[in-house]
C-alpha cells in the first residue's frame, strides 16, 4: 500500500455542510409528512390558555393571548420580511409546505378570502416549511395562484420560536390569527374550509 493511500482522506467542509443540511431537511420533511397525513390534529402541550371551540379552532381571551414571536427572513419569492411590520392588522399566519396535500386543498380558500379582506386591515402571511428546494415552493404559490408573501423557512426554525403549546411544528397545515396588538388569538391545527376561515378572523377583525 503506497503512502498516498495510507493517508488519511479530508473532507470538504462545505460538502459536510451540506450533506447535514440535507439530512435536517429530510428528517424535519419525514416527521412533517407523517403529521400532515393525520390531518394535524395533534395537540401543542403547555398552558396556552386556547379554549377548544366544537368546530376544532381554538381561541383564546384577549387578556390571555401569548405574544407573537419575532418572524422575519427570507421569502419564497427572495425577498425579505418582517411580519413584525404587519402590527396594528390583523395577521393570518398559514403554515403550509408544497407536498402537503391538505395544504394544497385549503390554498385556493386562503388567497380568495385574503382578497375580499385586504382593504379591512388583513394581511396573510406564510410560512412555508420543509421545502428542500425553494422551486418546490414558488411552483406551488403558482399552480395555486398564491399572492401573499410567505417566509422560507425549510428547517423549521421559525415555529421553534413559539411559545410551547401556542403551535405544534408536526401540525401542518397550521393557521394563527393575530389580533392588531400582535398577540395570537385563535388557532387551527387542520386545513379550513373558506367558511372556517372566514368565522376564525372575523371575531379578531371586530375587535377594537
Amino acid at each position: 500500500m503506497s503512502a498516498a493511500s495510507r493517508a488519511p482522506q479530508r473532507s470538504n467542509p462545505r460538502i459536510r455542510s451540506r450533506r447535514a443540511a440535507l439530512t435536517g431537511a429530510a428528517a424535519t420533511a419525514a416527521l412533517l409528512l407523517s403529521a400532515c397525513g393525520s390531518g394535524g390534529t395533534t395537540g401543542g402541550g403547555g398552558d396556552t390558555k386556547f379554549v377548544l371551540g366544537k368546530d376544532g379552532i381554538s381561541t383564546a381571551a384577549k387578556g390571555e393571548r401569548g405574544v407573537l414571536p419575532d418572524l422575519s427572513g427570507k421569502t419564497v419569492d427572495g425577498g425579505q420580511l418582517d411580519v413584525g411590520s404587519f402590527k396594528g392588522k390583523v395577521i393570518v399566519l398559514n403554515v403550509w409546505g408544497s407536498w402537503c396535500a391538505p395544504c394544497r386543498a385549503e390554498a385556493a380558500n386562503f388567497e380568495k378570502v385574503y382578497q375580499d379582506l385586504k382593504t379591512d386591515g388583513v394581511q396573510f402571511v406564510g410560512i412555508n416549511t420543509a421545502d428542500g428546494e425553494v422551486t418546490n415552493a414558488r411552483a406551488f404559490e403558482k399552480q395555486q395562484g398564491v399572492t401573499y408573501p410567505s417566509l422560507y423557512d425549510p428547517m423549521g426554525k421559525l415555529m421553534l420560536r413559539f411559545e410551547k403549546g401556542t403551535l405544534n411544528p408536526q401540525a401542518i397545515p397550521s393557521t394563527l390569527v393575530i389580533d392588531r396588538e400582535g398577540r395570537i388569538a385563535a388557532r387551527s391545527l387542520a386545513a379550513l374550509s373558506e367558511d372556517k376561515l372566514r368565522k376564525m378572523i372575523a371575531p379578531v377583525l371586530a375587535e377594537k
